[in-house]
């Protein structure tokens, strides 16, 4: 998309042409202490981003990390579900507590806002956008080594706003073998370049399954791209999932944390003792 040259913001103004130059990133609160965030994206729906996004924080609290995670997905929140977490969230006039699950990852969901996890968010998108950031100012985080932010689909106000107003320290992108959606993906891929946001890695969900009788290996949309998709655009390719009925069960059940993964080993640091 070319910048217009009559743009009065042409030159480095403009946050959308500049990335996120120009834009301020919000200010924490001081119940909140997080050494890094990270955003799990992708362009399509449907391709598990909040299950790669509560395997990353199982996988980092497993390690000894500390671990949040921040559900953006305002009109389609899950993540309370997959983690057993229910209930209001509390306050105390001046921010929110989010909720901890089995393990003690804390979590933050508009559906710990409201009074049935489906009554429906009818709101506009600056207003949604609105929620996010309030979700980062306005919650009592803690210590935190790691906070997981589950964005909603595209490439909307959501992934806008949380690219130029949260300290991102980079973004996983989510993935899957079909060729639409890898077309639909790469517009998240180019969004994150274009707004300088550090692309750790992709994950390639739904890749294949296993035959739990004979081990045999169905390829249901596809061969893997995935590895392709990370050459073209010069990204880390961090491994593939298949499709597991036991991941759909434990996610169903709300005990995420009991699935058993070593995709992200490579990823996570050692816990620095202080």
């Amino acid at each position: 998309m070319q910048q217009d040259s009559n743009c009065p913001n042409a030159g480095g103004g403009c946050g959308f042409a500049s990335g996120s130059q120009g834009i301020e990133k919000l200010s924490g609160n001081d119940y909140s202490r997080i050494k890094n965030v990270i955003a799990v994206m992708s362009g399509k729906g449907g391709v598990g981003k909040s299950s790669v996004t509560s395997l990353l924080a199982c996988e980092f609290k497993k390690k000894g990390h500390a671990v949040g995670v921040l559900d953006a997905d305002i009109t389609g929140p899950s993540l309370p579900r997959m983690f057993g977490v229910r209930g209001m969230a509390a306050n105390n006039g001046q921010v929110l507590f989010p909720l901890s699950s089995a393990s003690g990852i804390k979590v933050m969901s508009l559906n710990l806002l409201t009074e049935n996890e489906d009554d429906p968010v009818i709101w506009r998108g600056p207003v949604i956008a609105g929620a996010v950031k309030q979700f980062w100012t306005d919650v009592a985080w803690g210590d935190l080594d790691y906070l997981f932010v589950d964005l909603p689909p595209g490439t909307g106000d959501v992934p806008l706003t949380v690219m130029q107003s949260l300290p991102l320290n980079g973004v996983v992108i989510v993935s899957s073998p079909q060729d639409l959606a890898v077309m639909i993906v790469s517009k998240a891929i180019k969004m994150a370049q274009m707004m300088d946001t550090p692309i750790l890695g992709l994950v390639e969900n739904m890749s294949g399954v296993i035959c739990p009788r004979c081990g045999e290996r169905f390829e249901l949309f596809g061969p893997a791209q995935g590895p392709e998709i990370s050459e073209k655009f010069q990204i880390p390719f961090i491994g593939s999932l298949p499709l597991d009925p036991q991941l759909s069960r434990l996610c169903d059940q709300g005990k995420v944390e009991e699935y058993d993964s070593d995709l992200f080993t490579e990823l996570i640091p050692e816990k620095s003792v202080q």
